[in-house]
């Protein structure tokens, strides 16, 4: 065993060895060496590993490690489907290591432990697979990646809490279409963000250097003023299609999946909303507001808050047939107070949806929600502990949990998705 950590004033490359306890939020699981709590990165509850200490400063509440020796494994321990994002390597792939049904139960047990702990409910939530994912090994799922570039021109990514930039010659998770685009075998410009879009339309998948659009087959800049900086996304609810113009460097669900099964989720969890009022925040370029239009029919309304300005210019052109929808651009909570101009106030919703960045909605969203008296809320989550959080504020205005769904909508890593439905 090496020398105790405390008598080496680096701790750089320091190595333990650890009997590895149960995960946590984040990624890793919880170990204990001489009373300290370290979260290790590449192992799984159970195993004995030797790790290398990554963070261990004598005035740190815990310590973080990377396994780098597996001396016990457990069942669920399979090959790394990405090795480099193995010890040390990039971020976004930290549970490559577990079989797909072991990601998933890690994955419960997380969201199970973050509801007990912050919105003190004592509820187990399997979490389903999308479709397709089991017969492609939890690979080939994102329809959008983002790479930087070393000084050479030489495409990677960067290391987990890390500004050094990896290498890479492939990346697994990503799609057929974004494979096949050889953006590992080419040189760029120098330090550059690398951004790659394959839409579900099926076109032809967008490139981005630095925010500007890349003709991919002829190795250079597209600089025609009517140069493709947008894709067109299809999504399907039953036998209806809805078509959404994105912004190539906005934001749309990453799995190639998780449109049409999280439209379906919400929906399901709204019930028949025919003639409601309903309030769709962190709205985007729309994914949720236009079916949300057909439900509430001619008779109801959608109205939508999102705050940036680029999503709500695609929502714009996506919705603008729609006359029962209303847009508001705007930070939610000032837009949700009527705070950012009086002929925006929102006084009435009989149904909510929400679907807030990884932080959540917070503590002047949920308020804002709460004053309106809403029959329902539908919340789309990407993050346990904010949702946790959350549903404990939504319990104290009165709104209890009715329904929690949770879907893998991010395999190889330790990300989930869950759509909460919660009434008064």
């Amino acid at each position: 065993m090496a020398t105790d950590p405390a008598d080496d004033r680096s701790h750089d490359f320091v190595e333990v060895e650890l009997e590895i306890g149960p995960v946590a939020h984040g990624g890793h699981c919880v170990a204990r060496h001489e009373g300290r709590v370290i979260f290790v990165r590449h192992t799984l509850p159970g195993e004995r590993v030797r790790a290398r200490l990554t963070d261990a400063g004598e005035t740190a509440k815990f310590w973080r490690a990377d396994a780098v020796e597996v001396l016990e494994a457990s069942p669920d321990r399979v090959e790394s489907a990405w090795p480099a994002a193995g010890p040390g390597g990039v971020g976004g792939g930290e549970l490559a290591h577990v079989s797909l049904p072991a990601q998933r139960v890690w994955k419960a047990a997380v969201l199970a432990e973050q509801l007990r702990r912050l919105a003190k409910l004592d509820l187990e939530v399997p979490v389903q697979a999308a479709p397709g994912d089991d017969e492609r090994g939890g690979l080939g799922w994102r329809t959008r990646i983002d790479l930087v570039t070393d000084a050479e021109g030489r495409a990677g990514m960067h290391g987990f809490r890390s500004h050094d930039i990896h290498l890479l010659d492939s990346m697994p998770l990503a799609n057929e279409a974004i494979a096949a685009l050889d953006l590992f075998g080419r040189r760029w410009s120098g330090g550059a963000r690398v951004e790659a879009i394959a839409p579900s339309s099926g076109d032809t998948p967008l490139v981005l250097v630095d925010g500007a659009p890349f003709d991919i087959g002829r190795g250079r800049l597209d600089g025609r003023p009517n140069a493709r900086t947008a894709v067109k996304e299809h999504v399907q609810h039953g036998e209806v299609g809805y078509e959404f113009r994105v912004a190539g460097a906005g934001f749309w669900q990453v799995h190639r999946e998780a449109p049409d099964l999280l439209v379906a989720a919400v929906l399901a969890g709204l019930g028949d909303v025919d003639g409601a009022a309903v309030l769709d925040l962190y709205s985007g370029a729309g994914l949720f507001t236009a079916p949300l239009s057909d439900a509430v029919g001619e008779t109801g309304e959608v109205v939508s808050i999102e705050g940036d300005a680029r999503a709500v210019k695609d929502a714009r052109r996506n919705l603008h047939q729609r006359r029962n929808v209303e847009l508001h651009t705007g930070d939610v909570a000032q837009v949700l107070t009527g705070r950012v101009d009086a002929d925006s106030d929102v006084v009435h919703a009989d149904v909510v949806v929400l679907d807030p960045p990884r932080t959540g909605a917070g503590r002047k969203v949920v308020a804002g929600i709460t004053e309106l008296r809403p029959e329902r809320v539908v919340y789309v989550a990407c993050d346990p502990a904010a949702l946790a959080r959350d549903i404990a504020l939504f319990a104290d205005a009165g709104y209890a949990l009715a329904d929690l769904a949770a879907y893998d909508l991010f395999p190889m890593t330790h990300h989930l998705e869950a759509v909460a439905v919660l009434t008064r």
